[in-house]
């Protein structure tokens, strides 16, 4: 309000009222989320008995009792898809922690046949990120302008793939 003036935030006129949105825009759902998911609503809906949990954190910095006792899981993957079990492997193409180029590495490394080659998917006649199928009803998909938690950036897109993946149609 300060910076903005009334400005509509999507499209800020000056710098100050850009930077504000950006930060509204980063942060503003993570604070709220802290109060969603720690609401005696919320989690009775959850079906989280009171006392069994302690309130929710969005992110947690070495205090969980978590081992990588697991290097990879590669061989997992591999065992449910040839099982015939569908999946669906996405990334956001803006990822910097787990940029997508790694993560077709391991699904390129399963060896499976190619069933629909690498091409774009589209939502309202847009691109929203490249597809690509292969046998055993695996499909890997990214997610354009999407970052680590594709769903939390993009969410129209990663609701059209998902919903396009269960219904079985192509992305």
């Amino acid at each position: 309000m300060e910076h903005c003036h009334g400005e509509v935030y999507t499209n800020p006129k000056t710098a100050l009222c850009a930077q504000a949105s950006d930060r509204f825009d980063r942060n503003y759902g993570t604070y709220l989320s802290y109060f969603w998911a720690n609401n005696n609503i919320t989690r009775d809906a959850l079906g989280i008995k009171k006392g069994s949990k302690d309130e929710w954190v969005r992110c947690h910095e070495g205090d969980l009792p978590y081992s990588f006792d697991i290097k990879s899981t590669i061989k997992y993957h591999r065992n449910m898809t040839l099982k015939g079990y569908p999946a669906l492997v996405y990334s956001g193409d803006h990822d910097s922690a787990v940029p997508f180029l790694g993560t077709q590495s391991w699904v390129r490394s399963l060896n499976f046949p190619i069933v629909d080659e690498w091409r774009a998917w589209h939502l309202d006649g847009q691109s929203a990120g490249f597809t690509i199928t292969y046998t055993n009803n695996l499909t890997f998909a990214t997610v354009k302008g999407g970052g680590h938690t594709a769903p939390e950036f993009q969410p129209e897109r990663c609701l059209a793939m998902f919903r396009r993946w269960v219904c079985r149609e192509p992305l």
